[in-house]
């Protein structure tokens, strides 16, 4: 899924989110799409946040609950999710990459949340201190100022850091090594790792095991091994 609008740096207009609404249902709906690769038209930005223009017209207080799609918050998208970022990631773009599960960055790709430069609010970003240790997010609220994407790697949040020519094609290589695992596998592990970053050890044991039974009662569990003792390539069949 490609934000499309590079001449105003891939900024969250009405019909880009509105686009972004649709690209994420359709994901959900399709069975045969099994990771989405979401990134940005150009090499200069993968999106400088909302459209402030757009905002000035309209006065716009506090966004709606529906304003952008925020997997886990207000949409739930069950599969994998990998960000191709291809430049700046300030404000709405950072937003929309720490939904992501996975981010792979350009060299020159940078990370900002820049709401108090422009006076405006940030309550998306109450997840950042699961990502980055409290004193780095503190920075970043307070000061707007842009995070480099090996810094952003040194501290996790950014899985890969590539040359910009190659990003597409390591995003892609990463989604089909995703795509090519066993999918009951791979939504269940997506589960278990936000459960870790939010509930005590103990309930994250109970709830993971919750998660993981239907996994090994699956098809795909004697598939599995049953493909390795006979030195093919599994087939799976997702039940």
């Amino acid at each position: 899924m490609t934000i499309d609008r590079p001449e105003a740096r891939n900024t969250l207009s009405a019909e880009v989110r509105r686009g972004l609404w649709d690209g994420f249902a359709r994901f959900n709906a399709d069975g045969d799409a099994s990771v989405l690769v979401l990134t940005a038209a150009g090499d200069r930005a993968f999106c400088a946040g909302g459209d402030l223009k757009e905002m000035a017209t309209q006065a716009l207080g506090v966004p709606p609950p529906d304003y952008v799609p925020q997997p886990g918050r207000n949409i739930e998208v069950d599969k994998p999710v990998v960000a191709a970022v291809n430049g700046v990631a300030y404000a709405g773009g950072f937003l929309l990459t720490q939904c992501c599960d996975l981010v792979v960055a350009a060299e020159h790709a940078r990370f900002a949340i820049t709401e108090a430069r422009v006076g405006r609010g940030a309550p998306w970003a109450a997840p950042l201190p699961y990502l980055l240790p409290p004193r780095i997010a503190m920075q970043m609220l307070l000061t707007g100022e842009p995070m480099a994407a090996r810094r952003a790697y040194e501290l996790g949040l950014v899985n890969e850091v590539v040359a910009g020519t190659d990003l597409a094609g390591r995003a892609r290589e990463l989604a089909e090594t995703i795509a090519a695992n066993a999918p009951l596998s791979v939504r269940a592990a997506k589960r278990t790792v936000g459960l870790l970053a939010q509930l005590p050890l103990s309930e994250a044991y109970r709830e993971a095991e919750r998660i993981w039974e239907p996994v090994y009662l699956s098809a795909d569990a004697q598939e599995g091994p049953r493909a390795f003792s006979e030195k093919r390539r599994p087939v799976w069949s997702g039940r």
